[in-house]
């Protein structure tokens, strides 16, 4: 297994409602998949879900080694939650075009992350590897 990139990233929570207070739709449809804003918006502490989802964004750009920039936005990475509740990166569009730039045909990639939050700050951590598909 090879590691292709860590990233990392913390978020003030009052900073995320400030704008979604300020901004509502306008912020969230431009930051966040319909799946993220369902999912937050359901929640009792919304704010908190955006941070942390916002903050794992930030993370996974960085493993990616592009920050939002080269065709990577926002809204290319996703973060959804498997049934027992653990988050996952799903990526599209510019993302998932980076990663697969970073990683050869014959490579299979993994993508880890961990979040967590404290009010007033959320934080996410993202660990992209890969390791060789046995033929």
């Amino acid at each position: 297994m090879k590691i292709i990139g860590i990233g990392n990233d913390i978020v003030d929570i009052r900073r995320i409602e400030s704008l979604v207070t300020k901004y509502g739709s306008r912020f969230t449809n431009r930051v966040f998949t319909e799946i993220e804003q369902k999912r937050s918006s359901m929640l009792s502490d919304s704010y908190s879900s955006y941070a942390k989802r916002f903050a794992a964004k930030e993370a996974c750009s960085k493993a990616l080694g592009s920050g939002f920039s080269s065709g990577v936005h926002l809204r290319d990475i996703g973060v959804t939650n498997l049934d027992s509740g653990q988050p996952e990166i799903v990526l599209k569009n510019g993302a998932k075009n980076k990663l697969e730039s970073l990683v050869s045909e014959r490579m299979e990639f993994e993508i880890n992350i961990s979040l967590s939050d404290s009010y007033p700050w959320a934080i996410a951590m993202v660990v992209i590897s890969a390791s060789k598909i046995d033929v």
